[in-house]
């Protein structure tokens, strides 16, 4: 009987250890994946063309510095940054363009603009990017049903493990 009990709480343990996640949240980064790259200077230049040097920061696959052609449009750079994460705020993009007389000029915009930019009017024209633009993609980290069973299962299989040692203990 003592062998069952030994077994039953190698098994609750080894679970809760399978189970129980800590999950890290990075800004621009996938947690689970260890290797990746998380930032850095990316070169798409076109030897034929002038090339700007812009950054990425944020929600998307890999934020960072980019050198691309001067004709690259937002959705182009987006791209390049492998796209927005699934915990980004598409609604409220944020171009950056800093002038020596102005500082920081901050252009606001959403990601259905970015793909609807033939159809947009006046003043909400999506700019060309300028060099020493920063496009930043704000977000934050979503919880999904997953990661809450994981967590509960976590502090159910703990409780059972303690009260089985309190068990064991008062016998």
């Amino acid at each position: 009987m003592r062998q069952i009990k030994y077994l039953f709480l190698i098994i609750i343990v080894s679970a809760a250890a399978i189970f129980a996640q800590n999950k890290d949240f990075e800004l621009g980064a996938d947690a689970s994946i260890r290797f990746q790259q998380q930032s850095g200077n990316f070169n798409f230049s076109d030897p034929e063309a002038l090339n700007i040097k812009v950054a990425v920061w944020g929600w998307v696959k890999y934020p960072g510095r980019y050198t691309v052609p001067v004709y690259t449009t937002v959705s182009d750079l987006l791209s390049y940054a492998g796209g927005p994460t699934d915990a980004t705020n598409l609604d409220d993009l944020r171009l950056y363009r800093g002038s020596e007389e102005a500082g920081y000029q901050l252009i606001n915009f959403s990601y259905g603009d970015v793909f609807s930019e033939k159809n947009l009017s006046g003043t909400r024209k999506i700019p060309k990017l300028e060099a020493g633009d920063i496009l930043v993609v704000p977000g934050e980290p979503k919880i999904y049903a997953r990661e809450k069973v994981s967590m509960w299962t976590s502090i159910f299989s703990g409780l059972i493990s303690l009260t089985i040692l309190i068990i064991n203990i008062v016998k």
